[in-house]
């Protein structure tokens, strides 16, 4: 089993919504996944790590239990990690990834939540220029915050590779290892869409902003030592096969 839905609203404060959606009916997969013998992968997300302040390590089982989430979102996602890794019955390999910033195909769905490049191409398609917020830590300038961007078919590529291989049950941490900056993914997505830069800069909004990541970066020897040794495709890579290939043609695949 591929557990992959959720409740991801970063910005929803209802703890009942999350405990019942991330927390329970993952639960409820699990145990099924234990009784009838069926291999699980399911998502966990960075979002666990709160600021980063503890690293983003994932060799160390003992982190979760250290861990503190800056929203219910990443608690619930924490929560179900920690109960996983107490259970004493669990399904003969079993992984949770720790998806970074996830971005690619098919998160028309996702409203509000889905990835900054999907918003960047209709805002740039919609007004010619990008929004990006300002920075409001003296350490980054505006723009140079910094994210580990995924592309979703690397992603993929993964879980398969995890679910054929089933050994090494635990957590892992799924990003590319390198953070780039949100002037990057603007950069490459202006390039992507031939368009010339036009970047600005607003606020960032106040109920968010003390809740807000200023550096993600995986640590991927955990997967790369299990014998994944594909590589990831780099941001321009990915955001150019994104745009030119799907968004471009609002293509469904």
């Amino acid at each position: 089993i591929f557990h992959l839905g959720a409740r991801t609203d970063t910005t929803e404060f209802d703890r009942t919504i999350f405990e019942e959606l991330n927390v329970r009916y993952s639960q409820a997969v699990w145990e099924r996944c234990v009784r009838y013998g069926i291999p699980l992968v399911y998502a966990s997300s960075a979002a666990t790590y709160g600021n980063g302040e503890l690293g983003y390590g994932d060799t160390d089982d003992t982190l979760p239990y250290r861990l503190q989430p800056l929203n219910p979102y990443g608690e619930s996602k924490n929560d179900f990690d920690k109960w996983a890794l107490e259970r004493s019955e669990k399904p003969f390999f079993w992984a949770g990834l720790k998806f970074f910033n996830v971005y690619g195909p098919n998160e028309y769905h996702k409203g509000r939540m889905a990835s900054v490049i999907l918003h960047a191409f209709d805002q740039i398609g919609r007004t010619g220029g990008m929004k990006l917020f300002r920075s409001h830590h003296p350490e980054y300038k505006d723009g140079e915050q910094l994210r580990d961007f995924v592309y979703v078919k690397d992603l993929c590529n993964v879980c398969l590779f995890l679910m054929e291989h089933r050994k090494h049950s635990g957590l892992y941490n799924l990003g590319t290892g390198t953070a780039r900056t949100f002037l990057d993914l603007a950069r490459a997505t202006f390039s992507a869409m031939g368009k010339e830069e036009r970047i600005t800069f607003v606020d960032t909004p106040e109920d968010i902003r003390d809740k807000y990541q200023y550096f993600t970066e995986a640590k991927m020897e955990k997967l790369r030592g299990i014998g994944y040794d594909a590589p990831f495709s780099s941001l321009e890579e990915g955001v150019e096969d994104y745009v030119r290939n799907y968004l471009r043609k609002e293509a469904y695949h």
